[in-house]
């Protein structure tokens, strides 16, 4: 018997979802010509042997027929093959199998297309078609009546839109559940009806212009949702994605793949509705307090979790809920008692790190979580052979319980303000804002089972990720609004209600709660005053045609952090390993400006006389003519110019692609034994170079601090005379000077006088001793005081004077010799 692909639907006279599988009739082609020879017989005979009408049908009756027989059949088998097969519900199939299972189904409807599928737009595609039509069930209406419905609620800028057409059909059913988790989830027909609804979202109108596509030929083998779709239309079903993360979850489920398969989407939500059922069987111990909800818990045989304290690492269960994380250490005597750190205190704090026996680093698969400065520090090692999949789930979960509760003390109304009575529904929003933690949590673990963890989990939890993202505060002020705002239940005064902010739905979240920070940012302000109405509300969460206040908020921030990815990715692309390659780098960064040393050392060696002469005969001209002060103007304008039209025609295409990219080559291979080598040499020649700027310093510190008097003198009578000077003479004769006095020195005449001035500035910079440096034996406590360890120094120099130990060292470059510290 040949499968063909079933149609899910709901019907509005059921609570629970069914599944019809439409069979070709007679299971076979040739039962099928039997079966329609056989009935027409039997109806040409009844029609000779009755007298019927002119106009009766015997096509129609037959076709009635075997529709009937057909639905007779369908649920026998489906009755017969549990008791053939009882244990077929049990046996475990992998992906591939269920895949090819759900792709041998046909979807039909057992019901006519009331939809008119030509709009002015174009012809409705046959997903649009299918999710209208069944969420207009779902709603206890016909496609058709949904569609007149929206054309009267719609502005006219959308009234002829399928895609705001798809989004009113299914938020509409889905605004009728309140709950923080949508429980229909765990029906395939009900995950199958959310993917169609992608895909009609995504392409709303036919592109092949076929009007009437056979619907026997509908499958969903091989389509992929889109990342648009998905962050619109997943986000709208409770506890599926967050607005803030959704493209985030997209990327880590898709992976490497253009989009999400029918497989992926309902493997997901399977997961997803595992944890949240799996959740329910959690027993809470005598330990944990009765108002916290228990979200994860970590032991294993295998993973187990270890608690380092002393370099002893103990193996336990580890428990985490909506509020603390509690540990029992598994000794040699059994269990011993829970140990509970609060996560809700101001001063929490979590951070990756790394553990090992004898203080050693060497795995990376711990986290370290603290409260406050006075409070121990835990120090968790999640053991992993994997990888380190499983300690950044953790460190995603930790960190999102601290920054939930951060954004309680930020946004949350007090428990004792008198106005949380006053706004319906907002004494419920702390407790909306942990379920989103929660949920948030669970998607992490389902993505953990399915094994598509492809994206930073710190990326998939909204609080943690708001926290760094950019506008991601105004974010959580939209997510404020969605948690404590609602209708105002009793009426105020006009003032009272100034510089509160209001959603699309009316719901408004009053001034005195704000008490973060960022409320006061620009960026914040302009948000709110910019915000415009329109589409069709069907709650705060969900608006037809129109993004809602959330979106509006997230987008920019997906915006903005997409050029701040784009930013690092540059960042990373153009830093390199390798002393070697760092230095080839920077020379070929530095080369524009070498070339320009190198011109003005031609200049001044009057390789071509003509350009030196011109050159000089320009710049007296500044001079004398007192225009110095036009000279950085000028040079900044030129500078901008050059940047535009280098800009203009970049945008023109004609500088070409690779235009402005650096190229350097590539070193070398090398074994280990040159890498060492060479590291060697390099660490020789910086602390060569740092020996001699140490002497430089310590010689200008002898000049500063007199300690050589007739030096300290003749410097003091140089800089007192150069003082003079500035204060006499104008500065464009000493400016004029100093040009000419570097365009002469290569000169003949001049070359003999320069070399014997060299030559002194040598000598009496030779003559400066270093200061002396005293060196203090090793201590392993060092006093912090640092009077104390002054006089210690004085004391220690005067002993080795006295005693001339030679435990001084002074340096001087009249023997030649060079000061190691």
């Amino acid at each position: 018997m040949n499968l063909q692909r079933p149609v899910v639907f709901y019907t509005p006279r059921s609570a629970r979802f069914r599944r019809m599988v439409s069979f070709s009739a007679g299971g076979s082609s040739d039962n099928g010509r039997r079966w329609g020879s056989q009935t027409g017989r039997i109806f040409n005979s009844l029609r000779d042997r009755w007298k019927l009408p002119a106009d009766f049908d015997p096509d129609a009756i037959q076709q009635n027929m075997n529709s009937f027989l057909l639905k007779a059949k369908t649920l026998i088998e489906e009755v017969a093959v549990p008791l053939i097969r009882p244990a077929q519900d049990k046996i475990t199939k992998s992906e591939a199998e269920l895949e090819a299972v759900i792709d041998q189904e046909e979807v039909f409807l057992d019901t006519e297309l009331t939809i008119d599928r030509k709009t002015p737009h174009g012809v409705l595609s046959l997903d649009a078609v299918i999710s209208i039509e069944q969420f207009g069930r779902l709603n206890g209406l016909t496609g058709q009546k949904m569609q007149k419905i929206f054309k009267s609620l719609a502005p006219q800028n959308i009234k002829n839109d399928g895609r705001s057409l798809v989004e009113y059909c299914c938020f509409r059913y889905i605004s009728r559940d309140g709950s923080d988790f949508y429980h229909n989830l765990k029906d395939l027909a009900f995950q199958r009806l959310i993917f169609i609804t992608m895909l009609a979202w995504e392409q709303p109108y036919l592109i092949d212009n076929n009007p009437h596509p056979s619907l026997d030929k509908y499958s969903l083998k091989g389509r992929l949702v889109g990342e648009d779709a998905f962050v619109r239309i997943a986000p709208a079903v409770p506890g599926v994605a967050d607005v803030a993360t959704a493209h985030h979850l997209f990327k880590a489920l898709v992976g490497d793949q253009n989009g999400i398969s029918f497989n992926l989407w309902t493997t997901y939500l399977s997961e997803l509705f595992k944890v949240h059922e799996g959740r329910k069987t959690y027993q809470a111990g005598d330990n944990i307090k009765s108002d916290e909800n228990i979200l994860c818990i970590g032991s294993s045989r295998k993973r187990p979790v270890l608690k380092w304290e002393d370099n002893i690492a103990w193996p336990g269960n580890l428990t985490l809920t909506d509020k603390a994380l509690y540990f029992e250490a598994i000794g040699l005597t059994g269990t011993k008692k829970s140990m509970r750190l609060d996560l809700t205190h101001e001063n929490t704090h979590v951070e990756k790190s790394k553990v090992g026996p004898f203080s050693t680093k060497l795995f990376d698969s711990a986290v370290s979580v603290s409260c406050g400065s006075t409070s121990e520090t835990w120090v968790l090692e999640f053991v992993d052979f994997a990888g380190e999949t499983r300690r950044d789930a953790w460190h995603a979960f930790i960190s999102e319980i601290i920054s939930l509760y951060k954004f309680l003390r930020d946004f949350s109304p007090s428990d004792e303000d008198p106005m949380v009575h006053h706004v319906y529904g907002s004494h419920k929003g702390k407790k909306r804002a942990i379920k989103s933690m929660s949920n948030s949590i669970a998607r992490i673990q389902s993505l953990q089972f399915i094994k598509k963890l492809n994206e930073d989990p710190l990326k998939l939890v909204q609080f943690t990720y708001l926290r760094n993202a950019p506008f991601g505060d105004v974010v959580l002020q939209t997510l404020a609004l969605r948690f404590w705002g609602g209708p105002l239940i009793t009426k105020f005064r006009v003032y009272d209600l100034e510089g509160n902010v209001s959603d699309l739905d009316g719901s408004v979240y009053l001034r005195r709660w704000m008490r973060g920070e960022t409320w006061g940012a620009s960026h914040a302000a302009a948000f709110w005053k910019g915000r415009k109405g329109g589409g069709v509300i069907l709650g705060k969460n969900l608006v037809v045609g129109e993004r809602s206040i959330v979106e509006r908020a997230s987008e920019i921030c997906r915006e903005r952090s997409r050029v701040v990815e784009r930013t690092r990715a540059t960042i990373v692309a153009a830093t390199i390993e390798g002393i070697p390659s760092n230095i080839d780098l920077f020379k070929e960064l530095m080369l524009p400006f070498v070339i320009i040393a190198e011109k003005i050392n031609e200049l001044r060696r009057w390789e071509e006389p003509q350009s030196t002469t011109a050159f000089l005969f320009f710049s007296y001209t500044i001079i004398f003519k007192n225009l110095l002060r036009y000279v950085l103007p000028t040079t900044l304008i030129t500078i901008s110019l050059l940047m535009l039209l280098l800009k203009s025609l970049k945008e023109q295409g004609r500088l070409g692609r690779s235009f402005g990219k650096v190229i350097i080559r590539d070193q070398a291979p090398s074994n280990t034994l040159q890498k060492i080598i060479g590291l060697k040499e390099a660490m020789a020649s910086m602390e060569n170079y740092l020996q001699h700027l140490n002497v430089a310093l310590l010689k200008i510190r002898t000049i500063l601090l007199a300690g050589q008097p007739e030096i300290t003198t003749q410097v003091a009578l140089v800089l007192l005379g150069g003082a003079f000077t500035l204060l006499v003479v104008p500065f464009k004769y000493i400016l004029s000077f100093l040009l000419l006095d570097l365009f002469t020195r290569e000169l003949e005449f001049r070359r003999e006088m320069v070399i014997k001035f060299r030559t002194f500035v040598k000598e009496k910079w030779e003559s400066i001793d270093a200061t002396p440096v005293a060196i203090l034996p090793y201590e392993n406590n060092v006093s912090a005081n640092t009077g104390i360890a002054t006089k210690d120094l004085d004391r220690v120099v005067k002993s080795e004077k006295e005693q001339k130990d030679g435990n001084e060292i002074r340096v001087s470059l009249k023997s030649e010799r060079s000061l190691e510290i």
